[in-house]
């Protein structure tokens, strides 16, 4: 796809938003009270750290054998999913997670003017807060599980939309999240004064500082999430030497919740492959076997539940591709704009999904948000992607 300008994608796309009400009907659906949740659960999951399509779904290449040679059998899966090339949209970790979560191709800058930062802030809804702008789901089994190396993306939970925003978000799980829940609880168990109380004081406001979005009241991660947490302490510890590391512990979170908190709607951030920035391109390969080893471990832990087999949708799609240029001294890159950096794939499957369908033609990231909408049952008015009709039974 050649480079365009914003204004002219967006004008295509508009024309494929099936869930468009008049502006009265549609305030007066969003202020309707939420409606029991009968729906099935979902879990979307980022294939990322940004991946190629050659180490991901090249039957000769591929790192991700479960995922390419078996998973992709059980439902319909895209195969030419692309980020759209148009002015200032880039291909990084955060923007493509706001294009999966908001179904919208935008512009973002870090809220403090930080290099390289991704404090970003959404302007149209998430899907969680479609879901539970909809539904009567609480916000703990709305979830992202996130990298511990991710802290911008921590707060990308809600939107800033006049109309959803902090009322509708979802929680987020992740190492930063613990580390605030441990300082809370040693602080408030604190006996007496002295230095290291005050260390301890300060070490915790510099991790709340960095949540720029809410206030105290808001920021708290809730009784259920703390029950979860101090679980999580009894079994693994305080020190982080005990608990897995990297992706393998957002596979060890997610698995956890699915027992424990028993989600509606959960996001999963894997992120491995963009070790590949420390100069070694085993870094990434071996990143993309950790996550495809995650995504079994999941999808195993789901069919052996018999409140989640039968009645889970998955969705698997990266966040951005990677370049090809052999001439960067860190291979692998994903900044430079190249077509692969570009090209990305989607895999869902489950209830109301079609089996064992390839989709050729090219379709758009933010084309997953409204269909995961389209089959949860709720609709998504502000997203600019289209439903995919193949992933539709």
């Amino acid at each position: 796809m050649s480079k365009i300008d914003r204004r002219t994608f967006l004008a295509g796309a508009a024309a494929g938003v099936g869930t468009m009400l008049p502006a009265g009907r549609l305030l007066a659906k969003l202020l309707a009270a939420p409606a029991p949740f009968r729906g099935m659960r979902t879990i979307l999951i980022r294939f990322g750290g940004g991946v190629r399509r050659q180490e991901t779904i090249d039957p000769e290449h591929t790192y991700s054998p479960f995922f390419f040679h078996e998973l992709i059998k059980r439902g319909v899966f895209f195969k030419n999913m692309e980020i759209a090339q148009i002015k200032d949209v880039q291909t990084g970790h955060g923007e493509g997670t706001l294009n999966l979560l908001t179904g919208t191709f935008d512009t973002y800058k870090d809220v403090g003017g930080k290099f390289l930062g991704e404090r970003f802030e959404a302007k149209v809804p998430t899907i969680f807060e479609y879901l539970r702008g909809t539904f009567e789901v609480p916000e703990h089994q709305t979830l992202i599980i996130n990298g511990e190396d991710r802290t911008d993306e921590e707060f990308y939970s809600f939107s800033n939309h006049h109309l959803y925003g902090v009322k509708y978000r979802c929680n987020v799980l992740s190492l930063y999240r613990f580390k605030a829940y441990l300082l809370e609880q040693q602080v408030a168990d604190w006996k007496g004064a002295g230095k290291e109380l005050d260390k301890k004081k300060e070490e915790l406001a510099k991790l709340q500082a960095l949540d720029h979005r809410v206030g105290e009241e808001a920021r708290s991660q809730g009784p259920e999430i703390k029950k979860f947490w101090e679980r999580w302490r009894r079994h693994y510890g305080e020190s982080g030497f005990v608990n897995p590391r990297g992706d393998r512990l957002l596979t060890e979170l997610a698995i956890r919740v699915l027992h424990e908190i028993r989600p509606k709607l959960m996001m999963i951030n894997y992120q491995d492959p963009d070790y590949v920035h420390w100069g070694n391109k085993t870094h990434y390969t071996r990143g993309i076997s950790t996550i495809d080893e995650g995504i079994r471990r999941i999808v195993d832990a789901v069919e052996a539940d018999e409140e989640y087999r039968g009645n889970t949708l998955f969705i698997i799609a990266p966040d951005c591709g990677r370049d090809y240029n052999p001439y960067v001294p860190v291979p692998y890159q994903h900044h430079f704009g190249d077509r692969s950096a570009h090209e990305i794939f989607a895999l869902f499957f489950g209830p109301g999904v079609p089996t064992n369908q390839v989709v050729d033609r090219t379709v758009q990231q933010i084309d997953v948000a409204p269909t995961i909408g389209q089959l949860m049952g709720f609709k998504t008015p502000f997203a600019e992607g289209k439903v995919l009709p193949e992933a539709i039974s």
